[in-house]
């Protein structure tokens, strides 16, 4: 199977490249592409150099089976016709194509089957926020049919790009020095601070984040349930947190959650407050499950659940989701 990668340098690009390494995925052929600032440079795979391609509307992708692209909207937009017209398969990062009525949006633990619909030779990969909530909403859903969800997100610097990384690093080094710190990536310094405000503000008062999460989230569920979502940026390196409410159609118990969480695929149930034991960034970091903790019973609800969501966006919030797209698909005979 000859694979590409386009947007091969940026974060999501380098995790493409990790995860073909250690899945046991046949990769005949591997084609890295980029912007031209990143093409020429060089990248080991399985013990080969390969150089990236400068992305271009030309025939490079013709022979390719898959391209994993994750390379900004805009560019995806640009390019899909390139990289499809002669029957690539492109799996995308971005935002550009999730909510079109004829690109499937799917998230393998949930909606696997969708993905075997593609007209257009697009799947799309949903936003980071709804691949981890998914995966832990498909269990309940599976108890029993959920009609509301209210989360609130705390998302890390790195959904934001690498730059954002540095940045939140060098605030907290400049901050130590006494120094004012720079402020670039975010609306405000993120050292020492929460910011409400993820992506930009909308007319009905919701950012186009909080937004992706009720959009995308009946789409992949096939559901008429209702989101509503604040999404807010912590400063923490990488990993996204969740705190989820749910209401069910009956009531369900905490002992039926938890057991509904522990084999759910896609899952790992980390549940023992009386030993301190529960998901966070600092341990979840670099790791491939959704892990879910502080499962219990909301007292204002008796159809209500809340509980504790915490997933590495870079990895199952982007490229490891879109691995295991590819992944289901050849086991299926695609």
């Amino acid at each position: 199977m000859k694979i590409a990668i386009v947007g091969a340098s940026g974060a999501v690009g380098q995790e493409f490249l990790t995860i073909l390494e250690e899945h046991a995925l046949q990769v005949d052929e591997l084609d890295l592409y980029g912007s031209p600032r990143s093409a020429g440079t060089t990248y080991t795979f399985r013990g080969r150099e390969i150089k990236v391609k400068l992305l271009q509307h030309n025939d490079d992708f013709k022979g390719t089976d898959v391209a994993l692209v994750s390379a900004g909207a805009s560019t995806s937009r640009e390019f899909a016709e390139t990289i499809t017209k002669h029957g690539t398969l492109m799996i995308d990062n971005s935002s550009a194509f999730r909510m079109d009525a004829d690109v499937p949006l799917v998230v393998p633990e949930v909606n696997p089957r969708d993905a075997l619909d593609a007209p257009r030779r697009i799947i799309a990969n949903p936003n980071c926020t709804t691949i981890q909530m998914v995966v832990a909403l498909n269990a309940i859903e599976k108890l029993s049919h959920i009609r509301r969800v209210h989360v609130s997100t705390y998302q890390s610097a790195s959904g934001a790009g690498a730059a954002a990384m540095q940045e939140l690093q060098a605030q907290h080094k400049a901050l130590a020095r006494g120094e004012e710190p720079a402020v670039e990536k975010f609306a405000y310094q993120l050292a020492y601070n929460v910011i409400p405000h993820i992506d930009v503000f909308t007319e009905n008062g919701y950012t186009k984040e909080e937004m992706k999460m009720y959009n995308e989230t009946r789409k992949i569920m096939h559901s008429d349930v209702e989101v509503s979502a604040t999404c807010v940026r912590v400063p923490v390196m990488r990993a996204h947190s969740e705190s989820i409410w749910v209401e069910t159609e009956r009531p369900v118990t905490v002992e039926e959650a938890r057991q509904a969480f522990a084999s759910g695929e896609g899952l790992v149930l980390v549940d023992e407050p009386a030993e301190k034991k529960y998901p966070m960034p600092l341990f979840i970091a670099g790791k491939e499950p959704v892990y879910v903790g502080r499962v219990r019973k909301d007292i204002s609800n008796p159809n209500g659940l809340t509980f504790w969501c915490v997933s590495d966006q870079i990895k199952k919030g982007a490229a490891l989701n879109a691995v295991q797209i590819l992944e289901w698909l050849m086991k299926n005979g695609k």
